[in-house]
């Protein structure tokens, strides 16, 4: 008799997890996934090990919001520490260099921290998940291998200084996609000519969310023992993660010739841009976008729906 083949459950909706420290971003989402039994999942961007906190977690239909939370805002709290430069930029590399630490006045962090305020470009570590000619720039830096690596631009929304010890200081930050914190402490401590390297990081939002309604693995283990229900239960709805979009309500007939993939006219609907799509008020369709002559197409569809 031949092996069953278990798939999974269908299961569908974004968790927020409070991803800890200690575990790569796919540990954490194969953990959620297992836990889920969901047939389906994939996180939306990766924090490194040392990092914690805010992962949305795509379960079923809803991998395909993924994309779009990956190019989202994100805002993080870091611990830069002073006096020593990392292979890693932060605190899992080996040590490279150790350089005495000086007195910094409130003013002196100021005017450097303003330096990367605003639209900056940043050099893309060695030790991270881009590729160069096919292979991981990680990779290559384990081989003891160094490449030449282009700027970048990023947006540093807010950088604001919470705190100050004699080798430390404490900085929350706001960034658009694309932009590396430790690669951001690195340059702060060259700046202050002390180097620095991350000690402690935690992403507190990304897009839409924030820690407010994270949830732990451990929380998602008591809860398995006892109802899987109570679990389901925690998962936000697929569009909470398109909140920067406005609404587009369709009646039958246009979502039936939506759901074939013909793009439809709506009144009052939006003049450019992308949509949410709904039938009627409450069900969910999928993401649209509006076309050049004002009707609204598909993009990504629900299956569910």
């Amino acid at each position: 008799m031949g092996r069953r083949h278990t798939r999974g459950r269908d299961v569908q909706g974004i968790l927020l997890l409070d991803k800890p420290s200690g575990i790569t971003s796919n540990e954490a989402l194969q953990q959620a996934k297992r836990l889920y039994f969901a047939r389906k999942a994939g996180h939306t961007g990766s924090l490194d090990p040392l990092a914690s906190g805010v992962l949305p977690i795509c379960l079923g239909e809803a991998t395909k919001v993924s994309a779009f939370l990956l190019d989202a805002d994100k805002r993080y709290q870091v611990r830069c520490q002073l006096g020593v430069r990392t292979a890693t930029a932060d605190a899992e590399g080996e040590i490279l260099e150790t350089l005495p630490v000086g007195h910094y006045s409130l003013d002196r962090l100021e005017d450097v921290l303003d330096g990367f305020r605003g639209s900056i470009e940043q050099i893309p570590p060695m030790y991270s998940a881009l590729k160069h000619q096919g292979q991981r720039l990680y990779k290559l830096a384990r081989q003891g291998v160094e490449v030449e690596r282009q700027p970048r631009p990023v947006e540093i929304h807010e950088l604001v200084l919470v705190g100050q010890g004699d080798d430390w200081i404490d900085i929350t930050v706001h960034c658009s996609k694309g932009t590396y914190i430790r690669t951001l402490a690195e340059d702060i401590g060259a700046k202050l000519g002390c180097g620095a390297h991350v000690s402690m990081l935690r992403r507190t939002a990304v897009g839409p969310y924030d820690e407010s309604q994270l949830v732990t693995l451990d929380t998602l283990r008591e809860l398995k023992e006892n109802e899987m229900s109570a679990m389901d239960r925690l998962l936000l709805p697929i569009e909470s993660a398109l909140t920067q979009w406005p609404d587009v309500n369709l009646s039958s007939d246009a979502a039936f010739y939506l759901q074939q993939g013909q793009p439809v006219l709506v009144p009052h609907a939006p003049t450019s841009g992308w949509v949410r799509l709904y039938e009627g008020e409450h069900s969910f369709l999928g993401m649209g976008e509006i076309l050049d002559d004002g009707r609204v197409a598909p993009r990504r569809l629900m299956k569910s729906a």
